[in-house]
């Protein structure tokens, strides 16, 4: 951030090494096309197989189209919004201070149209079956996960992908040019881990457009408060206690 702005008070720190402005409407802007894509490449990966109605790819091709478009579009969008993506991790970041409440609320409403956007360009791609046969990838609990063990779930994998995110993202010890790499393997983890249990969610935004459009809205209210609360934990954690740990020194 450069003196002028200091002075003005019309920037601060974001993610990525961007700036966060009183007017972000622009930024919010890359934050509803990074979703859209998010949602769009993972969704179509994951109902590629039932739309065609032929084994097209397997559940490590949906892990990795996660994972490898969120490396992309970090390191396109980071220094421009700071490359949230997911409501999660932008009211995580409003609670501890790190990101404006001014500026959030823009940044939510852009990720869920950006979801809503990347749903339907799925629907569009791959035609009726995707939404009749495949539910355009919607999000909910498999057979036998309960309501309690879903939410616990997504809490829990969200919280790492939060974690990882401002560890590498608003901290300077850390090693910026690997930032990209880190949190996309972070999601591909957080993926493996919950989606045989609920679809792996892990933003409120990649289950809000997909579960709307499928009209699968009895479980919604699951991805979108589990993840945010698990993102809330995450940056709390990492503001209060992990930002201002060092390693020992040596005797």
């Amino acid at each position: 951030m450069d003196a002028v702005g200091v002075a003005r008070g019309s920037t601060s720190a974001g993610l990525y090494g961007s700036t966060v402005s009183r007017r972000p409407v622009r930024a919010a802007v890359a934050e509803f096309l990074g979703t859209a894509v998010l949602v769009y490449v993972g969704t179509s990966v994951a109902v590629a197989s039932a739309a065609r109605g032929e084994a097209v790819y397997d559940t490590l091709a949906v892990v990795l189209a996660f994972g490898l478009v969120l490396v992309a579009l970090v390191a396109a969008f980071g220094h421009v919004s700071g490359c949230h993506l997911n409501p999660a991790i932008t009211v995580g970041l409003a609670v501890t201070r790190r990101f404006p409440w001014s500026a959030a609320g823009v940044y939510v409403l852009a990720q869920l149209g950006g979801g809503l956007l990347g749903a339907l360009c799925t629907w569009v791609s791959y035609g009726g079956r995707a939404r009749s046969e495949a539910g355009l990838a919607a999000t909910r609990p498999a057979d036998g996960v309960s309501v309690g063990q879903a939410f616990l779930v997504e809490l829990l994998v969200t919280f790492v992908l939060v974690l990882v995110v401002i560890s590498v993202a608003t901290d300077d010890r850390a090693e910026s040019s690997v930032a990209p790499v880190a949190v996309g393997f972070a999601l591909a983890a957080a993926i493996f881990v919950a989606g045989p249990l609920t679809g792996g969610a892990v933003n409120p935004a990649r289950a809000f457009g997909p579960n709307l459009l499928a009209g699968d809205l009895a479980p919604l209210w699951l991805y979108l408060v589990a993840p945010t609360l698990g993102g809330i934990l995450a940056a709390v954690l990492y503001d209060r206690v992990l930002a201002a740990g060092e390693p020992p020194e040596a005797p």
